[in-house]
This record gives C-alpha cells, structure tokens and sequence, in this order.
C-alpha cells in the first residue's frame, strides 16, 4: 500500500496527462452537439435545402 501512495506521488503529472485528454475530448463532444442543435440555423448559413443536399457541417 505504501509503494502504490509513493509511486502516485512521484509519478502524478503522468496521470494528468491522459486525464486531461480523456476530459477534453469529453468536452469537445459536448460542445459538438450543442452546435449540432443549432446548424443551418444561423443567419449564416440561413437558407431552404435544396433536395438530397447535404448539412453544412456534420
């Protein structure tokens, strides 16, 4: 028990790391599908479809 509190506490920036990408990857999808609610409903890319055309962005 006291090797795993040592080694945790030599060793945290290298559990930091892939933590932080594991949340930001998380908060990357997040901020994806509040836009996803949102496309082709902008003043910017506010116009009808034309039929079989695709979304502006995915």
């Amino acid at each position: 028990m006291v090797n795993v509190l040592q080694f945790v506490r030599d060793y945290w920036p290298l559990t930091l790391v892939p933590i932080g990408f594991v949340v930001g990857c998380y908060l990357d999808r997040k901020n994806d599908e509040k836009f996803i609610l949102f496309r082709n409903k902008s003043k910017l890319f506010q116009r009808e479809l034309k039929p079989g055309e695709e979304v502006t962005w995915k």
